[in-house]
């Protein structure tokens, strides 16, 4: 099977490689090498049905020995493989050139100069640099994972793929130790502290479908609530490690399992999270919509508001205003913010009830966001001023208005600030840092915009944060 060397080095096979993408790999190849899809089901030792899964996004490469069987199958060159978040094999060759940032530049990533005579541990640490966005998220991740046959996402898709897998249970339910994981999954990614979430969420999510099938009453509507909880935590971390399919079947188990709790605030939570991943794969409009109708169902529903309720109806609101914000609707997303700092305003105070992290400092947080979304930077700015970080709670929180702040700099052209409210962002939530593709363009928009003495310093945040520039 012989790949044109000038593959690797094209932008689109980059791009996929950075985003792990292996789908589009596969479609590169085929388009350039003229290979079969049996050619290259023979090289990976797989199934011809499953390499064209793979081709058609049917199915996702997650697994770390199938990104190894797939490189070495094509005989990746060396910086492909880095670019892929893989060590160079003892038989890769070459270097693939990856954009540096300028419009039209490369750089050549050179194997023997990034690893050397290094041991094992300090290839591990360079290949986890070598990772951008989303990959570098989920190798983190999977790395604090407990070892088996299953990654982290693997694990999410066994339970995700058949709800009935999970089987009969060992002990008695205990709804107050099912409650008590849920809580606990919840605090660690509102903490961003995804790697020890993601060790017991999916074994938990595997309990709560065994536990809503062995209860009766209100102690099964109770699993229910609680399943709609954790498969909204799974769908939020997924959206983290880039699987946006898994994500969205998660967050349909999460409104699944809230329509069967019969708890209409359990209901409207749970449409946050099919909001976002709606968002997250492209479906603004719907995004929108299904927000904004779960907003006034909630309202119609309840007679009398509670601050729970206040909570979600403004968190709905607000994921709405978000959606309208990146479709370019203006009208529609500042109509929402609107609705939602009302909500806020009936609240009275910060709160994070439901799990929400509702309250009028959370709309302002939005409202950044919303801003710099519509390019309105220095509006942005002028509201982030306004913000007491002091009284933004949680840590993901923080971390998201730091960096919509960076990119508001940015679009003024104040690189340094932009650069400050960057490091402040990674000192705050190092693992949300490393996690976010949105992070990393900011940084290569920063090193190829700033003047030089703020460039120095962007290139070497890069490199501590593990992005290529």
């Amino acid at each position: 099977m012989e790949i044109p060397a000038s593959l690797w080095q094209r932008d689109a096979m980059i791009e996929a490689l950075r985003d792990r993408d292996m789908g589009r790999v596969l479609q590169l190849v085929r388009q350039y090498a003229g290979v079969s899809q049996t050619q290259l089901a023979i090289a990976f030792g797989m199934t011809q049905a499953k390499v064209s899964n793979i081709m058609r996004g049917v199915q996702h490469v997650t697994s770390l020995n199938v990104f190894e069987r797939i490189a070495d199958g094509l005989n990746m060159p060396g910086g492909a493989r880095i670019v892929l978040g893989l060590a160079p094999s003892a038989t890769s060759h070459g270097d693939a050139l990856v954009p540096s940032g300028a419009a039209g530049a490369t750089r050549p990533l050179s194997v023997e100069s990034a690893y050397g005579e290094e041991g094992e541990d300090q290839v591990r640490r360079r290949t986890f640099v070598g990772l951008t966005g989303a990959s570098l998220f989920g190798a983190v991740v999977a790395s604090a994972a407990p070892s088996g046959p299953l990654s982290a996402v693997e694990a999410f898709a066994a339970v995700l793929a058949d709800p009935r897998s999970a089987g009969s249970l060992d002990e008695p339910v205990s709804l107050k130790a099912l409650s008590t994981a849920v809580a606990a999954a919840k605090r660690n990614y509102q903490s961003c502290r995804y790697a020890e979430m993601i060790k017991t969420l999916p074994s938990l999510l595997s309990q709560l479908q065994a536990s809503s099938t062995v209860l009766s009453g209100d102690d099964r509507l109770k699993a229910h609530a609680l399943s709609a909880e954790a498969h909204h935590v799974a769908a939020s971390v997924l959206l983290k490690l880039g699987d946006k399919g898994l994500a969205l079947m998660a967050a349909e188990r999460s409104m699944q399992a809230a329509q069967a709790s019969e708890d209409p605030l359990t209901i409207g939570s749970s449409a946050r999270i099919i909001t976002h991943a709606l968002m997250r794969s492209g479906h603004l409009g719907a995004a929108t919509s299904a927000a904004s109708s779960h907003a006034a169902r909630l309202d119609q529903a309840i007679t009398a508001h509670s601050p729970e309720s206040l909570s979600v109806y403004g968190s709905l609101l607000l994921r709405g205003a978000v959606a309208a914000a990146q479709r370019g609707d203006r009208a529609v997303a500042y109509g929402l913010l609107a609705e939602a700092a009302g909500a806020g305003r009936r609240l009275g105070g910060e709160g994070n009830l439901r799990w929400t992290a509702f309250g009028p400092v959370n709309v302002k947080l939005h409202d950044v966001n919303i801003a710099v979304t519509l390019g309105d930077a220095g509006a942005a700015i002028d509201t982030a001023r306004g913000i007491d970080l002091g009284q933004v709670r949680l840590t993901e929180r923080k971390a998201v208005l730091l960096i919509d702040t960076a990119r508001a700099f940015l679009q003024c052209g104040k690189h340094e600030n932009a650069y400050l409210t960057l490091r402040a962002a990674r000192d705050v939530a190092p693992q949300e840092i490393a996690g976010r593709p949105a992070v990393h363009q900011v940084v290569r928009d920063l090193a190829t915009t700033a003047p030089a003495s703020v460039r120095r310093q962007a290139a070497q945040f890069a490199g501590q944060a593990g992005i290529l520039l």
